[in-house]
């Protein structure tokens, strides 16, 4: 019987074609990291000539928020994964521990796209083309979640495969609360992921959730802990992780703790340190498993199982991009704004009340009003 070592060993290289649209090189953009990384077994062991790409977004002074550029860099950074012979998998992340992302570059869009509707209309095209060329990837795709996974954020995590996080990290829409609505993926993933009832709480009320509770809905297949206090990793003391009901028979695993109970978690946070070596492991171990299959039948798997995500993508991505495009015009160009020039004493969000009072009586959307609505004029009348 013959060596399979001997018969790869032995086989004449070919003259490839090369299936990028664009020399490699060139696929390097500012804040879009692509790293490949060899790919390991199961049991650890380095598989030779196979690699796992990391694609990190790398502009964590701003929450790993995406530029425009970014946008771009993500774009060609998968289609790259995706024809790359040697890749098993891609791993999605962000630089350091304090969010994968937050979205959109708020301060890109309060400076430049609002009030700019036919900009923010093509910016959004390429936003549309990040998350298909997600959903379109012909290796899998693991969300590694090293922090918050915010907005845009949520939307591109959950455009991924599999989602793996550290458990110090949150979850959420930020839509009607900062002017948006969640129709860059959410309102397409959410209601397939976690049913119609928790995709409505989550992508209306924009409330944060923990990493657990996230888990528990179903939209991470895989948690670790990552603070580490006296040399030992701990779970999360923001969250309630030891409790599954109240005495009202509500579900409570996973909830923010209140009162004096937050006050301990964030001392003990302080007195810790963060260590993401478990997600990494974690992380490693996922590919190891996906690395013992047949390459062609995965393909097929992931292609088939994307599809009920995909066939609401597709069916509601242009619509969407027009609508946000006019958006820009009022509701957005408001929350954007707010969010940006906003501060911690004053809050990033306008009074929604005196919006609405105004509305009520046929107030229209002028620069006036919108200036009026700003979080500093908030109670100032």
């Amino acid at each position: 019987m013959a060596n399979a070592d001997s018969i790869i060993e032995n086989t004449k290289p070919a003259e490839l074609n090369d299936h990028n649209l664009i020399p490699e090189a060139e696929t390097i953009v500012p804040g879009i990291l692509y790293e490949k990384r060899p790919a390991r077994r199961i049991d650890g062991s380095i598989a030779e000539g196979l690699s796992n790409v990391w694609i990190t977004l790398d502009n964590p002074s701003q929450f790993n928020s995406y530029t425009t550029d970014m946008t771009k860099g993500a774009i060609l950074a998968f289609r790259r994964a995706s024809v790359d012979r040697e890749v098993n998998a891609v791993v999605f992340t962000g630089t350091g521990d304090k969010a994968f992302c937050t979205g959109g570059n708020t301060k890109e869009y309060a400076e430049y796209y609002a009030g700019n509707p036919q900009e923010y209309r093509q910016y959004m095209r390429l936003f549309n083309d990040m998350v298909s060329s997600i959903l379109s990837c012909d290796k899998p795709v693991v969300c590694r979640v090293n922090g918050m996974r915010i907005g845009g954020g949520q939307e591109i995590g959950m455009a991924c495969d599999f989602t793996v996080t550290q458990d110090l990290a949150n979850f959420g829409q930020a839509g009607p609360k900062h002017g948006s609505a969640a129709i860059g993926g959410s309102t397409d993933f959410l209601p397939v992921m976690i049913g119609a009832e928790q995709a409505m709480v989550s992508g209306t009320l924009c409330e944060p959730y923990s990493a657990h509770k996230a888990y528990r809905l179903g939209i991470a297949s895989g948690i670790v802990p990552a603070l580490k206090v006296d040399g030992e990793f701990t779970p999360n003391p923001y969250v309630i992780t030891d409790q599954m009901f109240d005495s009202y028979g509500r579900i409570i695993h996973g909830e923010f703790k209140s009162g004096d109970d937050f006050k301990a978690g964030r001392d003990l946070i302080k007195s810790g340190e963060i260590d993401l070596r478990l997600l990494d492991e974690e992380v490693e171990r996922l590919c190891g498993k996906l690395l013992e299959t047949f390459p062609e039948c995965m393909t097929k798997s992931l292609e088939e199982l994307r599809k009920p995500k995909l066939n609401s993508w597709n069916t509601n991505k242009e619509n969407s991009r027009a609508w946000l495009a006019l958006n820009m015009m009022n509701e957005a160009r408001t929350g954007f704004r707010a969010f940006n020039e906003g501060t911690r004493e004053t809050g990033r969000e306008i009074d929604f009340v005196k919006l609405r009072q105004g509305l009520a009586v046929g107030t229209p959307w002028t620069p006036e009003l919108i200036d009026s609505l700003m979080p500093g004029n908030i109670g100032n009348d």
